[in-house]
């Protein structure tokens, strides 16, 4: 065997070994990767690693744990989890042990029905409430540093034509930090059923102005509850529903904005001619993963669902996929989970 051909086995199987150590205890369950193939697959493109229910039903110094809405992972590598009840928590990112908690309210003191995050590159916290709804910036111990505008269109009824509880619920910071995405989880007034918008804001001398707006169609039935952007510029989207009786559905999206038309002067979106929807393609139905031992209180199509909310991209593993984690958000109900899933995507 020539040098060439030995240095290169040697370099692939010490590779190999780098991956393995990497994924730490991980590595010796079933969903460790075998070539192009793990055992835990949801789709070609996704596979679940496990799931932890560690903090649900659980309390950290009287507040509950739970109610989660968005993921983030903060500078110190710590993770970020919003309850949608105005705490916003920092978890270990390894154990999910509480290490603190902040309260936000807003200017007048109140709480929020707070559903997305971003983590800037200060770190300051922006937080989305569908409420109003609102962007704001606060400080890592909860001060409000700023409020973002919104398109009056986007405002609930009748200041404007959306609905109370479905705007603003995804969140996130496009690569290079120039950019801030919104979606809304459902359609405004006067729009098709099925088609959301997703808002953008650009930075320019230290604050965030309202930018370009996008198009997005959902499945029949479904909202988005999340965005999360991917290292290359384009969106990880969620969209979820629930069928009393049946369950949750829960679907995850790969989304290009590019070639979508700026829909910021369209008054109603209707499927008229000319304007261009975000492009989307199927990853993965998560109801389609094997359920891993997991138990539902509530009927589900898959025991492993529940009302999953909350998502932020960790890192990657040694073969290029992305770490992805979900969350559920268990609205503080004994029939529901709060539940972290730790998936692969290969983008």
């Amino acid at each position: 065997m020539r040098l060439r051909t030995v240095l290169a086995t040697l370099t692939a199987g010490l590779a190999a070994a780098a991956c393995l150590t990497a994924a730490g205890p991980a590595a010796a369950r079933p969903a460790a990767a075998v070539g192009h193939r793990a055992t835990h697959a949801c789709s070609p493109s996704v596979s679940i690693d496990r799931f932890s229910d560690a903090l649900d039903k659980t309390t950290y110094r009287g507040t509950f744990v739970g109610n989660f809405s968005a993921l983030a992972v903060d500078r110190d590598g710590s993770l970020a989890a919003l309850e949608d009840r105005s705490s916003l928590f920092t978890l270990d990112a390894r154990t999910l042990r509480p290490k603190a908690a902040v309260h936000l309210a807003d200017e007048e003191g109140a709480d929020l029905d707070s559903e997305g995050l971003a983590i800037d590159r200060d770190g300051t916290r922006l937080i989305s409430s569908e409420t109003e709804p609102s962007v704001r910036r606060y400080s890592r111990d909860g001060r409000i540093l700023d409020r973002l505008p919104v398109p009056s269109s986007l405002l609930v009824a009748p200041a404007g034509r959306a609905t109370a509880n479905q705007t603003f619920e995804g969140l996130t910071l496009l690569p290079g930090g120039h950019t801030l995405l919104a979606s809304m989880e459902y359609a405004i007034s006067g729009d098709s059923t099925g088609i959301v918008r997703f808002q953008t804001w650009r930075r320019h001398r230290g604050h965030f102005r309202l930018a370009a707006q996008y198009a997005y169609r959902t499945d029949p039935g479904l909202g988005v509850p999340e965005v999360q952007a991917t290292p290359d510029g384009r969106l990880l989207v969620l969209e979820r529903g629930y069928t009393p009786g049946v369950g949750n559905t829960v679907r995850l999206y790969l989304a290009d904005l590019h070639h979508a038309t700026d829909t910021r002067g369209v008054e109603n979106l209707t499927g008229q001619p000319g304007v261009r929807l975000i492009r989307k393609t199927l990853l993965a139905d998560i109801g389609a993963c094997p359920s891993l031992g997991a138990t539902a209180r509530q009927p589900q199509p898959n025991p492993l669902l529940d009302n999953i909310e909350g998502m932020t991209i960790t890192g990657r593993d040694c073969t290029g996929r992305l770490k992805v984690l979900l969350v559920s958000d268990d609205n503080q109900n004994p029939v529901q989970t709060t539940r972290f899933y730790y998936l692969r995507v290969r983008a």
